[in-house]
């Protein structure tokens, strides 16, 4: 990464990040937060620095999401690279992945202050997946797909991200830990259908992701798995 402007910060704890945040309560805020193990941050990295030289009237800081748990959990953030955007502590935007269009779009919009037209805000939420005339999925028709994803092969991952692009460190470290042991399996990115996400929590009873299904069934997480791979249960399991 090429040398960064002053207005371009790593955040050291959360005192540091508040003290920046305070100097200018009218100042626009970039936030990143990053995992140096996830691909696609480094390329947004890129990104960040270029739009902190573009606009040294804005206030860029950089926080590693698992060092600085404290503060990730703050903003909600579950899965890295995320992006939030805020005017002194008013929240302006919100990015969630490696869209470098929409975060270039959103500093360019908000660097230009307040209007009274107020500017599309980008979110982590799914897009809206169908037209008004398109009917709802009920309960038992999601519970019927959760159901065939569960089954769609001996061993299922259901992750933030993908094996080769993780999207928080959990699920890193359970992709890490199946191949070590030699397990196939395929995946499935929650991040992707927010009905799923929230269907599974509460058909496995199991509020947070990565989440394992063997032969259809629920498993466990990252905490689990590890136990289970350590008493050789996992073996077992899937001889």
């Amino acid at each position: 990464m090429s040398a960064a402007p002053g207005n371009f910060h790593e955040v050291q704890s959360p005192e540091h990040f508040q003290a920046l945040l305070s100097e200018d309560l009218n100042r626009v805020s970039l936030i990143n937060f990053w995992a140096p193990w996830a691909e696609p941050c480094k390329q947004m990295n890129e990104v960040v620095l270029e739009l902190a030289k573009k606009y040294p009237q804005i206030l860029v800081l950089q926080v590693e999401a698992e060092t600085q748990s404290d503060i990730s959990e703050s903003f909600e953030v579950e899965a890295v690279p995320t992006f939030v955007i805020l005017r002194g502590h008013t929240l302006l935007g919100r990015i969630s992945g490696a869209d470098a269009p929409a975060l270039t779009e959103a500093i360019a919009i908000h660097v230009r202050g307040p209007s009274s037209i107020n500017p599309q805000s980008h979110t982590d939420r799914a897009p809206a997946a169908a037209p008004a005339s398109a009917p709802a999925e009920s309960p038992e028709e999601l519970n019927e797909r959760l159901r065939k994803l569960m089954n769609q092969d001996k061993v299922v991952l259901f992750m933030k991200g993908s094996p080769d692009q993780p999207r928080c460190g959990f699920s890193r470290r359970i992709v890490d830990l199946l191949r070590s042991q030699g397990v196939e399996f395929s995946t499935f990115d929650i991040l992707s259908d927010e009905s799923v996400r929230q269907g599974l929590k509460v058909l496995n009873n199991w509020p947070t992701f990565p989440q394992l299904i063997i032969n259809g069934e629920f498993v466990g997480g990252l905490d689990v798995v590890k136990e289970m791979v350590d008493n050789g249960e996992l073996k077992e399991l899937l001889a």
